[in-house]
C-alpha cells in the first residue's frame, strides 16, 4: 500500500511550507522514541514522520510524489527511513533537526542524538543561474562554492585549550526560563547563544568559531528540462564535522529570461507580430520554436492576442520525460501614417467588400432616436 505522507503530517495537500514545518514539530515530538521508550509503534511512526518531512519539505521530491507517489520516489532512488532502525536514521536526521528546531534539539531530554555543540548544520546550498537554453536541453556545469571543515589547531572546538565550559546563565540547557503570571516561557540564552557551553580561551586561528572555510568545484550533470527553483543533490561534498562526516551541496537554480521566449513549467510562450493584411489574406508564416521552424497558416478572421497551441514543440519534462507545448500569440500590427495611394487602395478594397463608410444612416438610426429621447 502507498504511504500517504499528508495524513502522516495530519495536512492537506495544499499545505504551504510553514505549515509542512509545523506539522513536523508537533509529530516529531510526539512520537520521539526518547519520549516513547519502548514504543515501538511510537517508533515506526517518527520514521513515517520524518521520512514524510523530508519529501514534503523538499520541492523537486514533493513535486515527484504529487504526481507519481512512492513508486516515483523509488525509481530516483530515494531512500525510505520507514525500513531502517531507528539507530541507524538517527545521523541522517540531524540536519533536518537543526533546520525545525534549532541547534538545542538534542539536549534537554532528547537523548542528546543530534551533536549539541554542532556549530554549523552539515548540509550546504549554492546557487547556480543558467542560460534559458541551457536549463531546456541540458548542459554540464562548474559550480564554485565554500563548505566549512573543523578548524585543525583546536580541532573543532574553538578553544585555544581545547575545553568548553558549561554556561552559567543556563546550565548548560541553552535555554532560560521566565514567568508571566501563570504561564512559563523560554528563550535562547543570549550568553552562550543556545549552545549550553562557553569558550573562555576562543582559539586564535578560528577567533573561537571552531571552523575554517575551503573552496572547491564540482562539474555537474544539469538535466534537460530542469526548472527555475528545483535543486539539485550533490552527495558527500557538504561541510564536515569533527568526525569527518561530510553532509550533501544542495544546488539552487536559477533560470535567466530569454528575450523572445517566455517559459512557464513545460510550456513555451511567444508574441508573433503580423500585419493586418497578413491576417486578411490567410498568409503562411513561420515561427520560431526552441527545436524548429514550425509552419503556421493565419486563419482567416483570426483576432489579435488570438493563441495557438502547438503539442510537443516546449520543454521535456525533468521527471516525465514527456513534453510541453509552444503557444503563440498573434499581435496584429497596423501602419501608423500611410499615403494617399494606400488611402485610395484600401477605400476600393472596402467598396469592393460592399461596406459602407457610414452605416449608421441605416444600421443605427433606430439607436440614434432612442439616445435623443433619453435627453428629452
Amino acid at each position: 500500500m502507498d504511504i500517504e505522507y499528508y495524513e502522516i503530517l495530519e495536512i492537506s495537500r495544499d499545505a504551504d511550507s510553514g505549515e509542512i514545518k509545523k506539522a513536523y514539530r508537533k509529530q516529531a515530538l510526539k512520537y520521539h522514541p526518547d519520549r516513547n521508550q519502548g514504543d515501538k509503534e511510537a517508533e515506526e511512526k517518527f520514521k513515517l514522520v520524518n521520512e514524510a518531512y523530508q519529501v514534503l519539505s523538499d520541492e523537486q521530491k514533493r513535486s515527484t510524489y504529487d504526481k507519481y507517489g512512492k513508486a516515483g520516489l523509488d525509481r530516483q532512488g530515494f531512500s525510505h527511513f520507514s525500513n531502517m532502525r531507528y539507530e541507524d536514521i538517527m545521523g541522517d536526521l540531524g540536519s533536518i533537526f537543526e533546520s525545525v528546531f534549532g541547534g538545542g534539539f538534542g539536549s534537554g531530554g532528547f537523548g542528546g542524538h543530534t551533536k549539541q555543540n554542532r556549530k554549523y548544520t552539515l548540509d550546504l546550498e549554492s546557487n547556480v543561474t543558467l542560460a534559458f537554453n541551457e536549463a531546456i536541453f541540458g548542459c554540464k556545469k562548474e559550480v564554485s562554492f565554500t563548505y566549512k571543515k573543523p578548524c585543525e589547531t583546536c580541532d573543532g572546538t574553538g578553544s585555544k585549550d581545547k575545553t568548553e565550559s558549561k554556561c552559567k546563565e543556563c546550565g548548560g540547557k541553552g535555554q532560560v526560563f521566565y514567568r508571566q503570571g501563570f504561564m512559563t516561557f523560554s528563550q535562547t540564552c543570549s550568553t552562550c547563544q543556545g549552545k549550553g557551553m562557553v569558550i573562555k580561551n576562543p582559539c586564535p586561528s578560528c577567533q573561537g568559531k571552531g571552523f575554517s572555510t575551503a573552496n572547491e568545484k564540482v562539474t555537474i550533470d544539469i538535466p534537460e528540462g530542469i526548472d527555475n527553483d528545483n535543486r539539485i543533490r550533490v552527495a558527500g561534498r557538504g561541510n564536515i564535522d569533527e568526525r569527518g562526516s561530510r553532509g550533501d551541496l544542495y544546488i539552487h537554480i536559477q533560470i535567466s529570461e530569454d528575450e523572445h521566449f517566455v517559459r512557464h513549467n513545460d510550456d513555451i510562450y511567444i508574441e508573433v507580430p503580423v500585419f493586418f493584411t497578413q491576417v486578411a489574406l490567410g498568409e503562411k508564416i513561420k515561427i520560431p520554436g526552441i527545436r524548429r521552424e514550425i509552419d503556421f497558416e493565419i486563419p482567416l478572421g483570426a483576432k489579435d492576442k488570438q493563441q495557438f497551441i502547438f503539442k510537443n514543440e516546449g520543454v521535456k519534462n525533468v521527471h516525465s520525460k514527456q513534453y510541453g507545448s509552444i503557444i503563440a500569440q498573434l499581435s496584429i500590427r497596423y501602419p501608423k501614417k500611410i499615403t494617399k495611394e494606400q488611402r485610395e487602395l484600401l477605400v476600393k478594397l472596402q467598396d469592393d467588400f460592399g461596406i459602407k463608410s457610414t452605416p449608421h444612416d441605416e444600421k443605427y438610426e433606430s439607436v440614434f432616436d432612442k439616445i435623443k429621447n433619453w435627453f428629452n
